[in-house]
Parts: structure tokens; sequence; C-alpha cells
């Protein structure tokens, strides 16, 4: 019986809850204050603000995706000595007090660039990098290996329900509830509050799992030995020639040649996750200002719809993994979860309209089926204790690459706003077509 206190599904859903609001007026607070920097120049060219606010977005990710490479692994390291804990409570520590920072800028109209330092303190902390390494940690910890991807299939879904729920209500926070006609205060304290829970929440009140008996696994040899024929010449001596020669099969070159599958297995894993990850999180860095612009020229309302159309995919994922796994292998999900974000994506080139936008959302479906499943796979050619180091390697390796080519796609974006500012969308497509060759 699973302790109510050792499930992490609360503090995911809540943090994600933060996270959305966080986004949200971020996002919001960034075009406002270019936009009235652009007005007050004299100048109103919607191109201009989409590069300034593009160029910002750069420089964020950059800081928070490269400050984490040395912090991630030493936390790791301390966790593996302490506690598991260490890589759940720390960076949400980090995210507590730099996402308070938004609120320092909404309420004290700080300098926007201050954000910048937001980012660098949060990645020192881990940021997602080590965050969610260590929830994969502990839910792997806690699931045998039979039920390890639907249970982390089910932590996205909890993921992206909190993240739907909150982006569903973050546009309308901004807009409607303000103090002073200060926009985005009541929704950055929101965000605050949220993670000042998961925070105590994790220190506090979640308990570590035991490991999880996988009892199929143990009970299969012993109902095969039973179903074998008991041979009554079976004497002690040739007991003994028996026991040698299995010592001799176990030891012997053969087996030793047995790690080597499992070592291209895991390098293609991360190869294809690599891969795959560049185009969805280069894809999510440009949607973010694509819809900003004209022909969308979205508002604050309508951004968090948009939102929640995106986190809707972690929900129709976890339908997918529940009804393909009954007829298909891990092999089939990826593949499956790969051509639905392509696919979406080669849509989303051609958006023109808000409804067309929502029908590409509504196509890759199926998209984040792929990475849960291919940390799945990977946890099946690992040991259990090599789990922490080698799904932080994972992370930092897949943030590493993603976000120094998410710079490039951006500068891209920039350069191909004039003649066609869905030319990356092409690109991305791409990438994810040809993420599937690895995994074949």
């Amino acid at each position: 019986m699973v302790s109510v206190r050792t499930l992490i599904e609360p503090v995911v859903a809540v943090a994600q809850i933060a996270s959305s609001f966080y986004d949200t007026g971020l996002l919001m607070t960034v075009k406002n204050h270019y936009n009235q920097t652009i007005m007050s120049s004299n100048s109103s060219s919607d191109d201009a603000l989409q590069k300034v606010i593009s160029n910002f977005y750069i420089i964020y990710n950059v800081i928070m995706g490269l400050t984490p490479m040395v912090s991630a692994y030493v936390l790791e390291l301390i966790s593996d000595r302490t506690s598991k804990k260490v890589t759940i409570c720390i960076p949400l520590t980090g995210y507590l007090i730099s996402r308070m920072f938004l609120l320092f800028v909404i309420l004290w109209d700080w300098p926007i660039e201050v954000i910048f330092g937001s980012a660098a303190l949060n990645g020192l902390t881990g940021w997602f990098t080590t965050y969610w390494a260590g929830v994969t940690t502990w839910v792997s910890l806690g699931s045998s290996e039979t039920r390890r991807s639907l249970r982390l299939t089910i932590i996205e879904l909890v993921y992206g329900i909190a993240g739907f729920a909150g982006s569903l209500v973050s546009g309308h926070i901004f807009v409607n509830l303000n103090i002073n006609n200060q926009e985005g205060l009541i929704l950055a304290s929101c965000s605050t509050a949220c993670y000042a829970f998961c925070v105590f929440y994790s220190a506090f009140i979640l308990k570590i799992p035991d490991p999880e008996i996988d009892y199929q696994q143990i009970h299969r040899p012993i109902k095969e030995a039973l179903n074998q024929p008991i041979n009554s010449e079976y004497s002690e001596h040739s007991k003994m020639l028996d026991n040698k020669s299995t010592e001799y099969e176990a030891n012997s070159p053969s087996d030793q040649t047995n790690v080597a599958p499992s070592k291209c297995i895991i390098i293609c894993m991360f190869t294809s996750a690599i891969i795959y990850n560049i185009a969805v999180i280069g894809a999510d860095d440009v949607i973010n200002v694509f819809v900003l612009k004209k022909p969308l020229s979205w508002g604050p309302v309508e951004v968090g719809y948009g939102n929640a159309a995106a986190y809707m995919n972690y929900i129709t994922s976890f339908v997918g993994v529940y009804m393909f796994s009954k007829c298909l292998g891990d092999l089939g999900l990826i593949i499956i979860g790969i051509m639905s974000f392509s696919s979406g994506i080669l849509i989303m080139a051609f958006v023109r309209w808000t409804y067309l936008y929502y029908v590409a959302r509504a196509v890759m479906l199926f998209s984040l089926m792929t990475t849960p499943v291919i940390r799945s796979m990977i946890s099946k050619h690992i040991e259990g204790s090599s789990y922490g180091k080698v799904f932080i390697a994972l992370q930092l390796a897949i943030e590493f690459i993603s976000v120094s080519s998410s710079a490039g796609f951006n500068k891209l974006y920039q350069a191909t706003l004039d003649w066609y500012s869905g030319f990356c969308f092409l690109i991305f497509a791409s990438l994810g077509f040809l993420s599937i060759i690895p995994v074949m």
C-alpha cells in the first residue's frame, strides 16, 4: 500500500499552477514594458516589438538553461549521499526566491533586466533540470518496472492538468484582478504563494518512498522452476557440477557482451530524446512570441487560453499511453508521439487565424507521450542506484543543447519575420521527423 505522504503529485500540481501563472505574467509584463518603450520613442512597429521581446527571451532562456550545468550535478551527488528530497526542495526554494522578483518589478517598478538576475539565481539552485530529474527519480524508485511507464505518464498528466487549469485562469487574473491599476500584481502574488506551499510540503510533509518490489518478476522464475520436470537421477554431485557450469556461464564473455545492447539502446534513446526536445522546446519559445504579432495579436486572456490548449496535450497524451500501451510497445508509443508533434507543428507553420492554431494543437494531442516513455525505457536498462545520475545527465544534455539551439532559432525567427514568420516551424517539423531515426 502506497503511503499518501510519498506521492509527489501534490507538489507537481501546485508548482505547475505557480509556473503557469508566472509564465503568463512575465510574458505580458515584458510586452507591456517594451511596448511603452517603443511608444515613447515614437515608433509603433509590430516587428520591432517582436524583436525586442524575442531578444529578451533569448537572454533569459540562455541564462536559465546554462547556469544549472554545474549545480544540477552537484545537487544530485548531495542527494545520493543524503536525501532524495535535495533535488526537489532546493530547486523549489530557488523558484520561490527568484520568481518573487517579478512581483517586485510590478510592485516597485524595478527595471525589467532584474529578471535576468532572477533567472541566474533560479539556475544556480538547479532549475527545472534538477527538479524534474528529481521527480522522475522519485517516481521510478516508488514504482515497479511493469508500472513505471504508467506512473511516469500519470505525473505528466498531473503536470498537464495543473498547467491547463492555471493557464486558463491566468489571463483573467492578470486583466481583472489588480491593485492600484498594477496589472499582474495579484497573479505574481498567487504564483509566489503556490511556490511557498510547495517548499513547505516537500520539506516537512513529503516522505521518501521505499523501492517497490515487482512481484511478477520475482514469481516468474519460481513458476518456471516448478513447471520443469524433476529428474530422479539428479544427484548431489551433478548439482555441484551444474553450479560450477552456471558460474562459468555467468562470467563468460558471451554474458559480458550483453551489456553492449543495453548501452546501444541507451545511446539511441538519448539521441532521440535530445533531437526531439530541441524541436519541442524551440517551437514553444517561438510560439510564445509568434502569437503576440499580427495576424493573431493575442492579449493576456488569449495567451492563457493558448497555453491551456498546449497543456491539454498532457491529458490527451496520458489517454494515448493508456490506450495504445494495450496493443503497442514502448517503441510504438514513441513513434506515435513524434509523428503527432511533427504533423501538428507543420500545420502551425501556416497559422494565420486563431482557429487554425487550435487545429494544430489538436493534431499534437499525443506529442507528449514521447519523452516520458523514453525515460521509462532508459530506466529498464539501468540499475536503480543510477536513476538520479542518468536522468540528470539526460536532462542536462536536453537543456544545454536545446537552449543553445533555441537562441539560434529565435534569431532565425527574427530574420524570417518579414517574409515568412512560419519558416521556423518547418525546421522544427523536420527535426521531429528526424528524431524517429535513432529509435528505429
